[in-house]
């Protein structure tokens, strides 16, 4: 029997996802697609009647402005809101800001694929003269990081590592305090929780696509343990096109 709920969303389409690029640890807003996809997420949570008492996010507007479309959907905005550079999505390195479609015609589909998909290679770290070092690494939010927690590159067990002791620490104990909580992150910062949740293996989460927008929910039991999969909230169509098109992302174009 459940004894907590747990609600994830992916923040909607980002200027970059809808370019296709590399995005990371750019603060990339949402596009007009993606604005919408967060208004459906929150018109999906206001149907099923939801209500919070916490919200988690990562420091970058696109999650940020994907949980406020959300809030304003249901008429929660007042709720409290915790951001955290731990929930970012994973960063890309030297790949920010690169077409994913044309990275993968340039060094084959199956390099990018290692890039994005494997679980402990990371891509190649953002050197000083990347066009967005300074954007990225003098950024006064990241000013409080010490130099081993600033990254240059993440491979997705990265990118879990430092999600996870936020998730132990900040999160964990209000979900068991009998609070509400909704989560707005990013694909990979996302996966680290599910990973956690569920004891997937590193293959299964390599292969895990979070649909964009789309609020999942998750029932537990006292020992934070899910008593039944992750259930997709919205129209079954809209889940299975959002599934399609982040599969569809780092695939050289025919």
């Amino acid at each position: 029997m459940a004894a907590y709920k747990l609600v994830l969303i992916r923040h909607g389409e980002s200027c970059w996802n809808q370019e296709n690029r590399f995005c990371g640890w750019f603060d990339a807003d949402l596009s007009e697609t993606g604005e919408q996809e967060a208004k459906r997420g929150g018109q999906a949570l206001k149907d099923a009647g939801y209500e919070f008492d916490v919200c988690y996010t990562s420091v970058l507007k696109r999650a940020i402005r994907t949980l406020w479309l959300v809030l304003d959907g249901i008429d929660q905005m007042w709720l409290p809101v915790h951001r955290t550079w731990r929930l970012n999505e994973r960063h890309y390195g030297g790949l920010t800001g690169l077409n994913k479609a044309e990275t993968a015609e340039k060094h084959g589909e199956a390099q990018v694929k290692i890039w994005r998909r494997s679980y402990d290679t990371p891509p190649p770290p953002m050197e000083e003269e990347h066009n967005f070092y300074n954007n990225i690494s003098q950024d006064r939010r990241y000013g409080d990081l010490t130099g081993d927690q600033l990254p240059s590159c993440e491979s997705l067990k990265d990118t879990i590592a430092r999600a996870l002791p936020f998730w132990n620490d900040e999160i964990v104990p209000q979900i068991k305090d009998g609070k509400r909580v909704l989560i707005a992150a990013h694909g990979n910062s996302l996966r680290g929780i599910v990973k956690h949740l569920e004891g997937m293996s590193e293959e299964a989460i390599m292969e895990l696509n979070l649909p964009t927008g789309i609020p999942i929910l998750y029932e537990l039991d006292k020992n934070l343990k899910p008593v039944g999969p992750m259930q997709f909230l919205g129209d079954e169509e809209t889940v299975k096109k959002a599934m399609e098109a982040v599969a569809a992302q780092g695939k050289a174009k025919k």
